[in-house]
This record gives C-alpha cells, sequence and structure tokens, in this order.
C-alpha cells in the first residue's frame, strides 16, 4: 500500500477537515472539492506547524491531529476568503 495508502490518507483527512472548516466558517464557499481538500492538508500542516511552535517541540512541518487540522483548515479557509474577497460584508 505504502506511498498510495499515504496520498489517499492525506486526501480523505484533507477532505475531512476541510469540509469542518467550511462547516464552522459562517457563509456559503464557493469552492469545489479539491480546494476543500487543499484547505484540509495545508490546515493540517499549519495546526502541526502552530502546535510545536506552542509547545516548544518544533517538529517542522508535520501534519497535527484532528484538532490541530481544523484549526489549521480554519485560518487556511479565513485567509483564502479574505485573499480572494469572497464573504465580504457588503453595507
Amino acid at each position: 500500500m505504502g506511498v498510495i495508502g499515504t496520498i489517499i490518507g492525506w486526501v480523505v483527512f484533507g477532505l475531512i477537515a476541510g469540509f469542518i472548516a467550511r462547516a464552522i466558517v459562517p457563509g456559503k464557499d464557493h469552492i469545489g472539492i479539491a480546494r476543500t481538500i487543499a484547505v484540509g492538508v495545508v490546515g493540517s500542516v499549519l495546526g502541526g506547524l502552530i502546535f510545536g511552535l506552542l509547545t516548544g517541540g518544533f517538529r517542522g512541518f508535520q501534519p497535527a491531529g484532528w484538532i490541530g487540522s481544523i484549526i489549521g483548515a480554519v485560518i487556511v479557509l479565513l485567509v483564502y476568503n479574505r485573499v480572494t474577497g469572497r464573504k465580504q460584508n457588503r453595507l
């Protein structure tokens, strides 16, 4: 299974973390499944980086657990929405 299994695991993990992040961030996201997976995977790496910095045990770019991945995915989604101009409140 090796590399293929690892890639499939990352895709599934990223999809779940990305969907949870999309559910937490208010408003409707107009991103597809591929971007949802990317948000989840990048969020997992970001969560691992943040956790490593906070605990003093910097481990490099390693994925975090579920909670860290979801927190990282929410941060990535908020940044993505800000950069692309999505979900801005218009008065």
